[in-house]
């Protein structure tokens, strides 16, 4: 029998892979994206595509209020400072990474939104009998790596939904947990995920309704890497 599916979808490159794997190999019956306004920075170009993304795949879209996580954020994805340049030598500096990266960190920013995921699938069963599985595209990030995008994040949420829930038999998947971006890249290529609707600038920057990416910023060079060892043109707009 044929699941529903409640995808956790921010825009990027990895939710947006992870939206079009499920709904393309896994083929849920219905299909429900829930995506977060916390005050990003990039909020205007993230809903932007994730509209579009929506429209594609034929899903419901449901926008999240979490304003107040960005009133309490440290983060330079909330807060309207100057973000550092990323250099190449910066990727491959993990001391580095692994002091610089409270620069990025939302507190409990993936648990909040599990907890929100895992609340409208049970609301769902509970007024409808209708029952969701909650996904997130989290990936692998190597020797630098926050704590919530871990397979031992995913499995302790998973134990919590169990006893958060009255049912208790919801799962929490993240089918991309082992992938490196550069894989994802590639797999998103074969799914035919239209990168041009695709967004991952910390920033946020847009021309004549286009997003651009800033091209400078973290998330940026990251991108760039994963389009360039996955050997596919990189259609994105850059600014620098």
């Amino acid at each position: 029998m044929k699941k529903n599916a409640i995808i956790l979808l921010s825009g990027g490159i990895d939710s947006a892979t992870a939206a079009y794997y499920i709904k393309k190999r896994i083929k849920p019956k219905k299909l429900i994206f829930l995506f977060f306004d916390y005050g990003q920075r990039a909020l205007k170009e993230e809903r932007f595509c994730v509209k579009k993304l929506a429209k594609l795949l034929k899903a419901e879209l449901k926008i999240i209020n979490l304003k107040w996580l960005g009133d309490i954020s440290t983060s330079l994805v909330n807060i309207q400072k100057k973000v550092p340049k990323t250099k190449e030598r910066d990727l491959k500096d993990v001391k580095q990474g692994q002091k610089e990266i409270l620069r990025w960190w939302v507190p409990c920013r993936n648990s909040i939104f599990i907890l929100a995921g895992l609340a409208h699938a049970e609301s769902l069963f509970i007024s409808e009998k209708e029952k969701y599985d909650i996904y997130i595209g989290l990936k692998s990030e190597g020797r630098v790596h926050f704590k919530d995008t871990t397979s031992k994040f995913i499995k302790k949420v998973n134990t919590l939904a169990k006893e958060a829930t009255h049912h208790g038999k919801y799962k929490i998947l993240a089918p991309l947990i082992k992938y490196d971006k550069d894989e994802i890249v590639k797999l998103g290529e074969k799914l035919k995920v239209p990168w041009i609707y695709t967004y991952s600038c910390y920033i946020g920057t847009s021309e004549k309704g286009k997003p651009i990416h800033c091209g400078d910023c973290l998330n940026c060079k990251l991108r760039q890497k994963a389009f360039y060892w996955a050997n596919i043109p990189d259609p994105s707009i850059y600014k620098n």
